[in-house]
């Protein structure tokens, strides 16, 4: 396994896949998910060397699921935890953080994170607060998801933001332009979701219609497609040649797509981790040889040209759900 610093925090290494705990809690994004099954994911993702595991209060029982996973083995473990975007009124933070102390059975949370900016609230205020549960040992370091520029260089400003979680991938490469640049420049370690694009960067789906809805209500597809909220067209002509084109280097390397696709993206600059769901432990070990795997220039530099029409097509806008984005 490898392991990189956590940001600037050289004393939190963590693996350069992070276990993405969101599934854990079924529902209708994800369906039926049994607790057993999302237990033995976590063990193992420890038993591989994955310590790094990410949930969110929002996540409904997301945290409670995971905390039950790592009893026994929390100090293997780099847990991150997000705070919403409602919960960021420093009184309101504070009682968060309990909770989700509460749900994940311990006494600390290695990265602790705000979901989505929240403009209605000062972000000093909540920076204040995240110091304070810093200096009461309560978390170890924070950082933020979804930020883009404006947001992002206030909290650099205003505290010690280790980390941006972001969605990033092939079919998703806004955040070259502006964001990954600044996170670059003042060692904001970047956390990647949605690394292989709700399942489509393996292969798995020949066209469109082939998603299921619940993965395909994003920007990239047609706001006509059930649950979508964004009310654009999509890019879904571009997203597929896209996938095709990657398809034919996968093929001539003899690889996966999916392992090419998580290896492209681990070698970006300023990548710390990549978040991948999993919901039983052959999952896990599903993503793994993607770890092994390592590009030439020359394959980066295809990849990256056979998805430059859609990242242009994609725009500017960071929000993958919404029109107008809700990141600045």
């Amino acid at each position: 396994m490898q392991y990189k610093p956590l940001g600037s925090r050289d004393d939190l290494q963590v693996s350069a896949i992070a276990l993405g705990c969101w599934p854990f809690a079924g529902g209708d994004v994800w369906g039926e998910q049994e607790d057993a099954d999302s237990i033995a994911a976590v063990g193992a993702a420890l038993d591989e060397g994955i310590n790094f595991f990410d949930t969110a209060e929002g996540y409904g029982r997301s945290e409670e699921v995971l905390g039950r996973g790592l009893q026994g083995r929390r100090g293997e473990a780099i847990v991150a935890t997000k705070v919403s975007a409602g919960n960021l009124d420093p009184r309101e933070l504070l009682r968060a953080c309990e909770r989700s102390l509460k749900a994940l059975q311990t006494d600390y949370i290695d990265l602790y994170q705000i979901h989505w900016p929240n403009w209605d609230v000062p972000l000093e205020e909540t920076v204040g607060a995240l110091e304070k549960l810093q200096e009461q040992g309560k978390i170890r370091a924070y950082g933020v998801c979804n930020f883009a520029v404006r947001d992002l260089s206030e909290m650099i400003e205003l505290g010690r933001c280790v980390t941006d979680q972001l969605p990033y991938s092939l079919a998703w490469r806004g955040i070259e332009r502006a964001v990954l640049p600044l996170c670059r420049a003042n060692d904001v370690g970047v956390i990647c979701y949605s690394p292989l694009a709700q399942g489509v960067l393996t292969g798995r789906y020949a066209s469109a219609d082939e998603v299921p809805a619940g993965l395909a209500r994003t920007r990239l597809y047609s706001s006509a497609r059930p649950m979508s909220e964004h009310g654009e067209s999509g890019h879904e002509d571009e997203l597929f040649a896209a996938v095709a084109g990657i398809g034919e280097i996968a093929g001539d390397l003899g690889e996966p797509m999916a392992a090419v696709s998580l290896a492209w993206l681990r070698q970006q600059e300023g990548v710390t981790s990549l978040l991948v769901g999993a919901r039983n432990a052959e999952e896990v070990r599903r993503n793994l040889p993607s770890l092994e795997l390592r590009l030439s220039e020359e394959v980066l530099g295809r990849l990256a040209r056979a998805t430059e029409a859609l990242k242009e097509a994609v725009g500017e806008s960071l929000d993958k759900w919404y029109a107008p984005s809700r990141m600045r």
